[in-house]
């Protein structure tokens, strides 16, 4: 007997990194900071509060912390026109895409993004019957204004999804080039309507001084949406809270096709404590920047090549065979990732512990 799989699903393997018991994961773009003792306490003391209740379905519409999300984002990134309408949230930032492209994605309708770029987005298109193009970007990885427009204009998407800093290469983008991106599509998407342009900012609290957020210049183009996770910066990648800032018609337009009560009562408990807690929380992410640059000069002191990064993680090569590199660290303890161009690898910034076992092992490994 058989079953009436999809068609387009017949062969296909599921989505994930590996997951091997080693010393050293730096595969996965973590913190490898956990939450400081009194945090965690705080946290498991606001879940058994809302565990005493989980008989009842949670606030489906969760505005205690929509409210709290636009408060984080008026002090970090100076958003202070966001309220509440302006949030949405889901069960980590790949939900959150996966409910814009059900509300504007599609059957007939095309997401443009720019290849070497998140391995998901393709997911996103596939599992809403949303045709998906892979745009091209400079050797360097980077993403002009011009480059950008003309190829929007030819491929006319409903939605445009680009990752700022970039996954899996860390480079982020100017705010005159999200700027002058958000300007030329206003009216490129089907039938002359505009083009939705999501920057993803998953890795948005590591960008270097000076890369300005987005957030700055989306009031201006309501076309234009900011997503961003707690799973990095707030070390809560077990919790899976995502989030987007956007037009308030936006967000009930989300509000029509997510699955009813999808943000439960501990998931909404967890985030609003790890939100008062955001200082110390992102405590370690100053140091994280630090060692990336730290990781950044010495992979290219040993004569790699490697992309700028915004992130907190690098992206380096190349090798004829990068799976005997992965391999051969992995052999040492170390487990990064295969991933991105052929020949390049990406490396998750950790301890500076983590960081010495992955410098000596790849020392060991390709005899440099």
């Amino acid at each position: 007997m058989t079953l009436p799989l999809r068609p387009d699903l017949i062969g296909i393997e599921p989505y994930g990194a590996p997951q091997l018991d080693v010393p050293v994961p730096l595969n996965t773009n973590e913190n490898p900071y956990p939450p400081p003792e009194q945090v965690v306490a705080d946290i498991a003391a606001s879940v058994a509060r809302a565990a005493a209740g989980v008989n009842r379905y949670p606030d489906r519409d969760f505005v205690g912390l929509r409210t709290e999300l636009a408060g984080y984002l008026a002090v970090e990134s100076g958003a202070d026109e966001l309220r509440a309408e302006n949030i949405w949230a889901a069960n980590g930032s790949n939900e959150v895409m996966l409910h814009l492209l059900q509300a504007y994605g599609g059957p007939g309708r095309t997401v443009l993004s720019f290849a070497p770029t998140y391995s998901m987005y393709p997911e996103y298109a596939r599992d809403t019957f949303t045709t998906y193009v892979a745009g091209t970007r400079t050797p360097d990885f980077r993403l002009g204004a011009g480059h950008a427009l003309e190829q929007i204009a030819k491929v006319r998407p409903a939605v445009v999804l680009i990752a700022s800093p970039n996954n899996p290469t860390g480079t982020a983008m100017d705010i005159e080039t999200i700027s002058a991106i958000a300007a030329g599509t206003t009216d490129t998407g089907p039938d002359g309507a505009a083009s939705l342009v999501v920057i993803d900012e998953a890795y948005a609290e590591f960008r270097r001084e000076g890369t300005a957020s987005a957030l700055s210049i989306r009031p201006g183009h309501p076309h234009l949406v900011v997503a961003r996770t707690m799973s990095k910066a707030f070390a809560l990648a077990g919790a899976r809270v995502g989030y987007l800032a956007g037009a308030a018609d936006l967000v009930d337009a989300l509000r029509v096709v997510r699955l009813p009560y999808h943000l439960s009562a501990i998931t909404q408990a967890v985030a609003r404590t790890a939100l008062t807690h955001a200082p110390v929380l992102q405590e370690g992410v100053a140091a994280l920047r630090a060692a990336r640059d730290e990781c950044v000069a010495w992979l290219r002191a040993q004569g790699f090549t490697v992309a700028d990064s915004d992130a907190n993680f690098v992206l380096f090569g190349t090798f004829t065979d990068r799976h005997r590199i992965w391999q051969g660290l992995v052999d040492r303890g170390v487990l990064i990732r295969e991933t991105g161009p052929a020949g390049y690898l990406r490396v998750s910034i950790g301890t500076e512990a983590d960081m010495a076992a992955f410098r000596g092992a790849l020392k060991e490994v390709t005899g440099r």
